[in-house]
C-alpha cells in the first residue's frame, strides 16, 4: 500500500505505476472514494462506469471557475506553494456551467461543424503521408520514437493550421502544454500559462484585424443573435482547442499502437481486415483512454452517487480510464479486443461537456494508424512493459514509444 493521510490514499508512485489496478481495487469497494491528490487536495475519485456517466451529466456537479478557489482551499491537507494559472486561460467551456456554457458552445459549434471536420480529411492524410515518408527515411538509421515521429506532430500540425498558428510556435505549444497538463510545479505552470496567454492574445488581435479562411478566424467572427466571444473568452477557447485538440489524439495514436504491439494477434487481425479500423480506434479509446481523470468538478450540496454521499464543497474527479475498465459495463473489460462492439465508452466524456473535437480525433486516429500499418511492419524497439508513462492525473499517455519500422513494399 502507498502513502496515507488520515486514512485516505494519497495518489503517488503506486497509482502512477498502474492506475488500472488501483482503480480496480477502489471500484470493488465503492462507486467513489475520497483520496488525496499529489499536491495535497482531498477529492472524491469516481471509478465505476454508471456513476461516472451520471456524474458527468449531473448539474449538481459544478464546473464554473469562480467557485474553485474556495473549494480548493477547503480541500487542502497542507500548505502549498502558491501558483497562479493565467486567468485568461480559464474562461473556456470546460470551466463554466449553463447558461454560460450553452452560450459558448453555441458560438464555437458554428465554427466547428461536421462539414469543416470532414473537409480536413485530405489535409490530415497529406500530413500523415509526409510524416511517414520522413519516418521511413529515419527508420533506416535505427529505431525511432513514434510519439515524436507521428503521434505528436500530426494532431499539433492539424490544430495549429486550424488556428493559423505559425509553424515555429508549435514546439513552444508542446512545451507549454506538457507543463500545464503534466503535474508540474506551480511556478512552472504559472510561467507556461503566462507565456501561452501572451501568445494567444497576439493571435486573437491578429485574427480580429486580418481574418482569413482558417477555423480560428471563423471562431473570432462567429456570432449568434449579435453575440460574440469577447477577448478573454477567445484566448481561453484557443487555449482549450490547442491543448485538447492535440493531447487526446497524441495519446489515442500512441496508446493504440502500443496495445497492438502488446497483442500481436489483434495487430494481425487488423492487417487482414481493414474494415476493423473504426472499431479498433474505439477500443483504443476505451481500453487506454487518453484522458485519465476528467477535469475538476465540485459540489455545492450533498450529492448521493451510487452507494456513497459526496458532501457539499467537495472536489470531484471522474476517472474516464476507470469507468472504461468496469466489467459491469464492458464484459471482460481488461481484455483488449478490437472486434468488441463499439459504443458507450467515456473517453470523450458525456453530457454537456462531451468533447467537441471527438470527430476530428477519430478521423486523425483512423488515418494515422491505418496509414502506418499499410506502409510498415511495426515492432517494438524496447521492452513494452518498461516504457514510462507521463506523470500527472489528467493525461494517460506514453512518454515515448520506440519502434522499428520495416517498409512493406511499394505503395
Amino acid at each position: 500500500m502507498g502513502e496515507k493521510f488520515n486514512g485516505l490514499d494519497v495518489l503517488g508512485e503506486e497509482y502512477f505505476a498502474d492506475p488500472h489496478a488501483y482503480h480496480a481495487r477502489l471500484r470493488e469497494q465503492r462507486a467513489a472514494t475520497e483520496v488525496v491528490l499529489p499536491r495535497g487536495s482531498r477529492a472524491w475519485l469516481v471509478t465505476r462506469y454508471e456513476e461516472a456517466r451520471a456524474a458527468l451529466a449531473d448539474p449538481r456537479f459544478k464546473k464554473h471557475y469562480e467557485g474553485f478557489p474556495r473549494v480548493m482551499e477547503l480541500s487542502q491537507t497542507r500548505p502549498v506553494e502558491a501558483g497562479v494559472f493565467a486567468e485568461s486561460l480559464t474562461r473556456h467551456m470546460l470551466n463554466v456551467d449553463p447558461p454560460d456554457h450553452t452560450r459558448l458552445r453555441k458560438l464555437v459549434t458554428k465554427a466547428f461543424t461536421a462539414r469543416r471536420v470532414e473537409q480536413l480529411r485530405p489535409r490530415v492524410q497529406e500530413i500523415t503521408d509526409r510524416l511517414l515518408d520522413e519516418a521511413g527515411e529515419a527508420a533506416g538509421r535505427g529505431p525511432l520514437d513514434l510519439v515524436d515521429a507521428l503521434a505528436f506532430p500530426l494532431p499539433i500540425t492539424v490544430i495549429c493550421e486550424m488556428l493559423d498558428v505559425p509553424m515555429e510556435a508549435r514546439e513552444d505549444f508542446r512545451a507549454w502544454s506538457n507543463v500545464l497538463v503534466g503535474g508540474s510545479e506551480p511556478a512552472d505552470i504559472e510561467a507556461a500559462g503566462k507565456a501561452m496567454a501572451g501568445y494567444l492574445f497576439e493571435l486573437v488581435e491578429h485574427k480580429r484585424a486580418t481574418p482569413g479562411e482558417d477555423f480560428f478566424s471563423a471562431l473570432v467572427h462567429a456570432s449568434e443573435d449579435g453575440d460574440r466571444l469577447d477577448q478573454g473568452e477567445l484566448i481561453a477557447m484557443a487555449f482549450l482547442l490547442l491543448v485538447a485538440g492535440h493531447e487526446t489524439t497524441v495519446n489515442l495514436i500512441a496508446n493504440g499502437v502500443f496495445h497492438l504491439l502488446r497483442h500481436p494477434e489483434q495487430l494481425a487481425a487488423l492487417r487482414d481486415d481493414r474494415s476493423l479500423l473504426p472499431g479498433a480506434v474505439e477500443e483504443f479509446l476505451r481500453y487506454e483512454s487518453p484522458v485519465n481523470q476528467a477535469t475538476f468538478r465540485y459540489t455545492t450540496e450533498d450529492v448521493e452517487l451510487g452507494d456513497v454521499v459526496i458532501p457539499a464543497d467537495s472536489l470531484v474527479l471522474v476517472s474516464l480510464l476507470a469507468g472504461n475498465r468496469d466489467s459491469a459495463k464492458f464484459p471482460d473489460a481488461d481484455r483488449f479486443d478490437i472486434t468488441r462492439p463499439t459504443g458507450g465508452h467515456l473517453a470523450f466524456g458525456h453530457g454537456l461537456h462531451f468533447c467537441l473535437g471527438a470527430p476530428l480525433a477519430r478521423l486523425e486516429g483512423e488515418i494515422a494508424v491505418g496509414a502506418l500499418l499499410e506502409r510498415f511492419d511495426v515492432t517494438p524497439a524496447e521492452r513494452l512493459d518498461a516504457l514510462p508513462w507521463r506523470p500527472g492525473t489528467l493525461i494517460r499517455g506514453l512518454v515515448s514509444l520506440p519502434v522499428n519500422l520495416t517498409p512493406r513494399g511499394p505503395r
